[in-house]
């Protein structure tokens, strides 16, 4: 999925801003499940006895879950929508706020035990924001770090204080990086730490922090002990970077891994660390004396995740060789617990237990004894870590492969197939899919549902199947990056595409009228927030005693912002059913206003308070005032000849306009009516046939603008036999029973 928003300071940029897009996702899944890959993990544990501890899990979906845990289930009781990209991490900060951090550029904090309504969106970051750490015994900081070589440190406790600032400084900073639902952060609570320089205080507005002077590194691991008091980052540099975040200091510099850092732990102390890396090794550090203890050999690819017994004894590795690794910090002796079928992105202990997500959209527990370890490796089928990376590596086994120590896990909690293929078809409105099982289904993406479950079937030969022979421009684009189906929509282009309403079936409306997709399909989408937005309105008005305006909003005053009224239907809010959207399952807005930061929510969920700093200022234009953008010269040139071996004489200068959406049915009714009605009844058969030889000629004549409406023509009684071509292909045939062929070519 392409980003929503930039972070970069755009107030004096003497280009014009691009008009924010407007996306909508769509799935008919099951909402309690993830439908992509797992990139996070967290355990909450209960503070009172016989409470329920909640696993949260971040997903490729661009959604968060809590997960209410016993025995022996796990049930979904909230899911955290408001991200537009991938979660990439999350952490706990104190017992019920939660930070998360994506791929959309923003970390979002959300209070963990509500219904999952987002209270805070912290953007700075120029780029993805891959990491987050925090202090178990501080709740008020949080490192995040990402792919544009930045790692800032945040005060909650100052992130989440609301501050009272006037209307248009508050404007300023929600355009320069740090926005939340109300309120702003206060500049001195935040702190950037670049690749080779010590932490700076953040102290003037529009501040975007860079990394090393002449490169940029990406950061995918942090890591900091209970205290706060040390933070550890690694990342493309393949060194381990140590930072002081009390005093602002960089404390050393670790070398030895040599590929990308992917994973690391710091032990309570902060002492200790661990990490993982791309070349395979995991690598013990003391950070007192500045190297590194002991190198282990356990993976055959990428380590990718970390976590370590309470006593920081022994280590769970994971990665992209799809093993879990047990293995003893102090002996070298590593155990295979077990075998996944996907890369494992990321591990979490839970009391004896450990949680483990993948790339897949499920999550398993599986047993790890964490307080006490030993009792594993008495299992036996341990091996010795070498300290070479592979192929070097485990030259105790002597060639042989370990087996795994545990078959199934103690529970899954399972998720559903992600998309990973598609085709919009060129009707415009339909889109063919593939998900990860090899199921292929068809949607219709301005009602937003599955009309065909074609099972197991292959993708290209149902494409083949499904084409058909018609031309509307391409008004939307489509992508997979979620796991589900996302529509993207942008001014103007969105409004390039009309449809006659016959061919939509939409009773009750002249069958020549032309339905603009993009409109319809924006009133469908917003038909729950238009009718809570009256609520309100109307509450309102009662309250004040004032009456409703006939216009919601005012068009913008921008230069390229000239609009038209579309079809003069000033009132128009009817929903037809081809662009009715689905309220069992449904889809997900996704956009980014002018003011504030990037967001998503259902629906379902619009309470008619967003407005245009929520939505795209055309989008609201688009339905409260049925404004669309200027259209393009609307006519098409094109010539009327015969086919090769006709009987017909050549039209000389018989050049046509028409409008560029054009049913075939009015080229044959223009040829019927000048080829048969223009020319003398003599000329008609007695069987109702027209003759041969008609001449005459046509020049810069209009066809289908209006001129031809519902009802019978009197050409239709002779019911003559017409074959359309373009390009020597068969647009449309009328043959009528006992009577000849006559064939006229359409180029």
């Amino acid at each position: 999925m392409h980003r929503v928003g930039s972070a970069g300071n755009t107030t004096n940029s003497v280009r014009p801003r691009k008009e924010k897009r407007l996306a909508y996702v769509l799935s008919d899944a099951d909402d309690t499940k993830h439908c992509a890959g797992i990139n996070c993990l967290k355990v909450l544990k209960s503070t009172v006895s016989n409470g329920c501890d909640y696993l949260f899990t971040g997903s490729r979906d661009g959604t968060l879950k809590r997960w209410a845990l016993s025995e022996d289930s796990a049930s979904c009781s909230a899911t955290y929508e408001s991200h537009v990209d991938w979660v990439n991490d999350v952490v706990l900060a104190g017992d019920s706020t939660l930070v998360s951090c994506s791929s959309d550029t923003t970390l979002k904090t959300w209070n963990c035990l509500s219904d999952g309504t987002c209270t805070k969106t912290l953007r700075q970051h120029s780029d993805y924001v891959t990491c987050l750490a925090a202090a178990e015994k501080n709740s008020n900081i949080v490192a995040s770090g990402g792919l544009g070589g930045e790692v800032f440190i945040w005060d909650m406790e100052a992130a989440l204080t609301p501050v009272s600032k006037s209307g248009e400084a508050m404007e300023e900073d929600c355009l320069n990086g740090v926005n939340g639902s109300t309120n702003s952060l206060p500049m001195t609570s935040l702190r950037t730490i670049s690749s080779s320089n010590s932490i700076s205080v953040h102290t003037t507005q529009g501040y975007v922090p860079v990394g090393a002077k002449g490169h940029k590194e990406s950061v995918y691991a942090l890591a900091m002990n209970d205290s706060g008091t040390r933070l550890v980052s690694g990342g493309t540099e393949k060194v381990v970077r140590v930072w002081d975040p009390r005093t602002g200091s960089k404390a050393m510099k670790l070398r030895g891994h040599t590929d990308n850092i992917r994973a690391l732990l710091l032990d309570s102390t902060g002492r200790y660390c661990l990490s993982g890396s791309s070349d395979s090794m995991i690598r013990l550090w003391d950070l007192g004396m500045q190297r590194c203890l002991h190198s282990y050999a356990v993976h055959t690819d990428s380590v990718w995740a970390l976590a370590s017994t309470p006593t920081f004894s022994h280590v769970y590795s994971g990665g992209r060789d799809l093993s879990l690794y047990l293995t003893d910090l102090a002996t070298r002796e590593s155990l295979l617990l077990c075998t996944k079928e996907h890369p494992i992105s990321q591990l979490a202990l839970h009391d004896d237990s450990i949680w483990v997500a993948t790339t897949d959209s499920s999550v398993d527990r599986w047993p790890a004894e964490a307080h006490n370890p030993q009792k594993v490796f008495q299992r036996g089928g341990s091996f010795l870590a070498g300290n070479l990376s592979f192929p070097r590596a485990r030259v105790s086994l002597e060639g042989s492969i370990p087996v795994p120590v545990y078959k199934e896990p103690t529970l899954t909690i399972p998720g559903t197939s992600a998309l990973v293929q598609h085709e919009i078809l060129n009707n415009r409105r339909h889109v063919l899919t593939k998900d990860t099982a090899g199921s292929v289904k068809l949607w219709e993406i301005t009602r937003g549902i599955v009309i065909e479950d074609y099972g197991k079937v292959s993708f290209e030969e149902k494409k083949e199947q499904l084409f058909e022979m018609v031309s509307i421009p391409t008004w939307f684009t489509v992508d997979t990056r979620l796991g589900s189906l996302s529509v993207h929509l942008d001014t103007p282009q969105c409004f390039s595409a009309e449809m006659y309403s016959a061919d939509l079936n939409i009773v009750g409306k002249a069958e020549d009228d032309k339905v603009n997709l993009a409109h319809e399909t924006l009133k469908g989408l917003l038909a729950h927030w238009l009718a809570k937005r009256r609520q309100r309105l109307g509450s309102q008005a009662s309250a004040n005693g004032d009456a409703l305006s006939g216009k919601d909003i005012a068009p913008r005053s921008l230069v390229h912002s000239r609009v038209e009224v579309d079809g003069g239907a000033e009132n128009d809010s009817m929903v037809y059913p081809p662009f009715k959207f689905s309220t069992v399952s449904p889809p997900s807005v996704v956009t980014e206003g002018y003011q504030g930061g990037p967001w998503r929510k259902k629906i379902t969920d619009l309470d008619g308070s967003e407005d245009e700093k929520d939505f795209p200022w055309w989008c609201l234009d688009c339905v409260l005032n049925n404004r669309l953008p200027p259209k393009e010269n609307s006519k098409c040139s094109f010539y009327l000849h015969p086919c090769e071996g006709s009987a017909f004489q050549i039209l000389t200068q018989g050049k046509l306009s028409a409008p560029r959406i054009l049913r075939i049915h009015k080229v044959v009714n223009y040829v019927a009516e000048k080829m048969v009605l223009d020319k003398p009844l003599d000329n008609v058969n007695t069987d109702g046939t027209f003759a041969p030889g008609l001449g005459g000629h046509v020049q810069h004549s209009v066809v289908g603008d209006g001129s031809f409406r519902s009802g019978a023509k009197p050409w239709q009684k002779l019911k003559p036999s017409i074959e359309i071509l373009c390009n020597n292909q068969v647009l449309l045939i009328f043959i009528f029973r006992g009577n000849p062929l006559k064939r006229t070519k359409f180029a």
